[in-house]
């Protein structure tokens, strides 16, 4: 969705209000971009991107133009004195995955915590505010980030943890057409196994009402049944976009996807499934998500 002007009120009062917060969980390659570029066509809701890049970057986003630069200016210049977490740190010892293997990073989190929870309230509210949303969607993926998240009161978050069949995340982190990094397949199932323990453990940590399972290959089959049942349950009355023409919005950062002005919502072209050998090597990556629930379906039957 396109930022709209603010009303006066909201100027007066930006971040007022308590924005919902659409959080995509799980493994990256998963299609959480063109799921969040649909939800950003969605009237009310604001694909942000991976916001867990934005202390990262020092708020600035990775692609400029005049419309984003001027969007992530405003929400910048909107959240207090975040200064002292711009870099690295707050993303390597309270997001990653790999933070739960840093030795003594136990008082560097103790230390920045309360700092970073400030601060991602006020990104949050923000960036509602300047885009006059009702939702925004961050597609940061990582969930001890979600974790972390849980403890904030000034949103109302919503935990949608996107699975893929581990055959496909596999063979997209081996590929070498795209700048993106690449893992070897012992690499990936493993990178699989530790981000989906993690997730079904901040899963079960939040309320049931509130927290999702979608699988991409669900939302690939039938699209505008799932997007209605997820519109539903997270209280959003907005119409299905045009599928075929989607405005990749403005967001912080994303993959390349995000590249192009508007892109298409196709049905995908038929996959090979995985032989006996490489189901039964993806199965421990599979296992700790398999049976959450619920799941969103076209049908409702989660």
């Amino acid at each position: 969705m396109a930022p709209r002007p603010r009303s006066d009120s909201t100027q007066a009062h930006p971040g007022s209000h308590k924005p919902k917060v659409i959080y995509v969980m799980g493994a990256g390659r998963s299609g959480s971009t063109i799921l969040g570029v649909t939800l950003g066509n969605c009237e009310g809701v604001f694909y942000a991107g991976e916001l867990d890049k934005w202390l990262l970057r020092s708020g600035e986003p990775k692609l400029k133009g005049e419309q984003r630069t001027t969007f992530w200016k405003r929400v910048k210049d909107e959240v207090g004195d975040a200064d002292s977490l711009y870099g690295p740190t707050a993303h390597r010892y309270l997001e990653r995955s790999s933070a739960l293997f840093i030795f003594r990073g136990r008082s560097v989190r103790r230390r920045i915590r309360g700092s970073y929870l400030r601060v991602m309230g006020e990104l949050y509210r923000a960036i509602a505010a300047n885009a006059a949303a009702t939702h925004v969607v961050d597609t940061s993926h990582y969930p001890l980030r979600a974790r972390q998240l849980q403890s904030l009161e000034g949103i109302e978050l919503y935990l949608l943890l996107l699975i893929r069949e581990p055959q496909q995340v596999i063979a997209s982190f081996a590929r070498g057409d795209v700048q993106e990094p690449r893992f070897n397949p012992a690499k990936t199932r493993a990178y699989l196994l530790l981000t989906h323990l993690l997730s079904a453990w901040v899963f079960s940590k939040h309320p049931p009402q509130r927290r999702f399972v979608l699988a991409n290959e669900d939302f690939a089959a039938d699209p505008q049944g799932v997007l209605r049942s997820l519109l539903q349950r997270v209280g959003s009355s907005a119409p299905i976009p045009d599928l075929s023409s989607l405005s990749t919005g403005i967001p912080l950062q994303g993959n390349r996807l995000i590249r192009e002005d508007v892109v298409s919502l196709r049905r995908p072209s038929p996959v090979a499934r995985p032989n006996l050998l490489a189901r039964a090597l993806n199965l421990p990556a599979s296992a700790p998500v398999a049976r959450l629930r619920p799941r969103i379906c076209s049908d409702e039957r989660a």
